[in-house]
């Protein structure tokens, strides 16, 4: 995997045992997603769990097919901890606000919920609206991950 990855989230992303290396968090996958959400948005409490039962299931059918890492607009930690917390995806750590900021000026994030989703090699844009093609897969990870190919 490339540098890239360092370069966009920083050295550490969450999970959910602790503090990860990026480059380990991320190894293996071949499509890497950018969830930008926060918990005080309505549309973003609605979409969370509909791309968390997604990712699991297309987990359980590729592991390797696509990580998530949460950029959090939240305003405060409680706040930030107790969304993530709903989710079974990586985080870039509420602290790290000039990456989330960065990555929202890189992509042209202009609302809330969205989802980026990159090629783990490059990092290059595979779909700019992921929201909308996880929303009408319906379940069907194929349907989403065919758009991604």
């Amino acid at each position: 995997m490339a540098d890239w990855t360092v370069d966009y989230f920083g050295p550490e992303l969450l999970t959910k045992d602790g503090k990860k290396s990026t480059k380990d968090a991320l190894a293996g996958k071949t499509r890497i997603a950018i969830y930008f959400s926060a918990h005080w948005c309505p549309p973003c409490r609605g979409f969370t769990p509909t791309l968390g039962e997604f990712y699991e299931q297309l987990e359980e059918e590729d592991s390797s097919a696509l990580a998530i890492v949460f950029a959090s607009s939240d305003s405060d930690a409680h706040s930030f901890e107790e969304y993530y917390g709903s989710m079974p995806f990586f985080a870039v750590p509420f602290t790290a606000t000039e990456k989330i900021q960065a990555l929202g000026s890189r992509f042209g994030v202009r609302g809330i919920p969205a989802l980026i989703v990159l090629d783990a090699a490059d990092g290059s844009v595979k779909d700019a609206d992921g929201r909308s093609t996880v929303s009408a897969a319906k379940g069907v990870t194929s349907k989403a991950t065919g758009k991604w190919a």
